[in-house]
């Protein structure tokens, strides 16, 4: 009986620390909400592509938008061809993290069909956070081929 209430006692203890412990490093994180929309983003990785997935189980990629968005708060639309009217345009060397990027990925080459997150910039490249229909969730980079030729514009969804 004395062991149980020991043992009740150090798993209570060990619970509160890490409750404290994870509650700390929330608010440090949520200080900055492009690193909160990002590492949400990150989370995902390796999720596998459905078309109109929006979970764990397989996503696409205007559901990785919605759900990284909606991490600090913000209400994103469910289609990325909806995404990709809120928020500024932003020109492609202007970019930054937490940035949306759009593309036409279809037969219409100016037809919205795909969004990733911007998470990094470097001097040369962006690097982007999206569903892909091969990788699922993975980062790829602008300059990819691929990708460069699809891009078709970039929005800013918070200053």
């Amino acid at each position: 009986m004395r062991n149980q209430r020991f043992t009740k006692a150090v798993l209570f203890g060990i619970v509160l620390a890490c409750f404290a412990f994870s509650c700390a490093s929330k608010k440090k994180a949520a200080s900055d909400p492009f690193e909160v929309v990002i590492s949400t983003a990150r989370s995902y990785t390796g999720t596998p592509y459905k078309y109109g997935g929006t979970t764990r189980a397989g996503m696409d990629c205007s559901a990785l938008v919605f759900h990284s968005y909606y991490a600090i708060g913000v209400n994103m639309p469910r289609i990325s061809a909806d995404q990709s009217k809120v928020g500024k345009k932003v020109n492609a060397r202007d970019l930054k993290r937490g940035d949306l990027l759009f593309f036409a990925t279809g037969r219409r080459k100016n037809q919205v069909t795909h969004a990733g997150i911007v998470t990094e910039v470097a001097k040369n490249d962006v690097r982007f956070i999206h569903s892909s229909t091969s990788l699922g969730v993975s980062e790829d980079y602008l300059s990819n081929r691929y990708w460069s030729k699809a891009f078709l514009f970039g929005r800013r969804v918070m200053e």
